[in-house]
């Protein structure tokens, strides 16, 4: 089903940017949700409900996980389910930046099978079919080919920069930040950046489109202790990513302070 699913959640994103840019420039209520768990707009609600409609509609078998609904232990007995993000990075919607993504993956058995990652506000979509390569706007991605971790250019937030993270001290590549964890991955995956790294529990939500986005282009995306991603767990958490090229993903991982499986 990869194909047709690809072509749906494709065609579902660009209409997820059709209902989110209807509140670009307009003051969408916006609140905190409980727990520090960050904020959430109209915006966000708005497409959830667009995605969910049209995604359930269309594949009324398969299970849902979404960061703006009410999580429901029945996904666990689903072999295949939609992980979904409405917007990743509602700090940057609510700023005006335009570097917040929509993010919808379908996972088959704990395995990403199709993606996609859509920045409306850039016209930037990624997409990939599991073994049928990754694409940015219709054309072919490939990771970086680089093989030195001193002069990588590295995405990731200052906290991951401390040196008891390291087993070296401090690294010494480069390092730049985007809101969006689906548009990292992205951008690891067009080679603009030649890794991504953060080693705080991941929400799968937030990973799972840009993981095969990622793999799809040749690179290696893992969790922070080097183990493959599974998908749809009990909590949906991942125990932090590092995503890279081949050559890169394996110097990452060595010079990080060993984590625990």
């Amino acid at each position: 089903m990869q194909a047709t699913d690809l072509a749906l959640i494709t065609d579902a994103i660009r209409l997820a940017g059709r209902v989110a840019t209807g509140f670009v420039g307009k003051s969408a209520r916006s609140w905190d949700k409980p727990d520090g768990a960050g904020p959430v707009t109209e915006a966000d609600l708005a497409v959830n409900t667009a995605l969910e409609s049209t995604l359930r509609n269309a594949r009324p078998d398969y299970g849902w996980l979404s960061e703006e609904s009410e999580d429901s232990r029945g996904r666990l007995q689903q072999d295949t389910l939609f992980i979904v993000d409405p917007i990743d990075g509602t700090r940057s919607f609510v700023e005006g930046s335009r570097t917040w993504a929509h993010s919808v993956a379908v996972a088959h058995q704990g395995q990403i099978t199709a993606a996609a990652v859509y920045l409306p506000m850039r016209d930037k979509l990624y997409t990939a079919a599991l073994g049928q390569g990754a694409f940015f706007n219709g054309m072919p991605l490939t990771t970086s080919s680089a093989a030195d971790l001193a002069s990588a250019e590295v995405l990731a937030t200052k906290p991951v920069m401390d040196p008891s993270h390291w087993s070296a001290g401090k690294p010494e590549f480069h390092r730049a930040h985007r809101p969006s964890l689906a548009y990292r991955l992205g951008l690891v995956a067009e080679a603009r950046f030649d890794a991504m790294v953060t080693l705080r529990p991941s929400w799968e939500w937030d990973i799972a489109a840009g993981a095969l986005i990622v793999s799809e282009a040749g690179g290696v995306c893992t969790d922070k202790s080097g183990a493959p991603l599974r998908f749809n767990n009990e909590t949906p958490t991942l125990n932090g990513v590092i995503a890279a090229g081949p050559k890169l993903h394996p110097l990452m991982l060595s010079a990080l302070v060993p984590a625990a499986p």
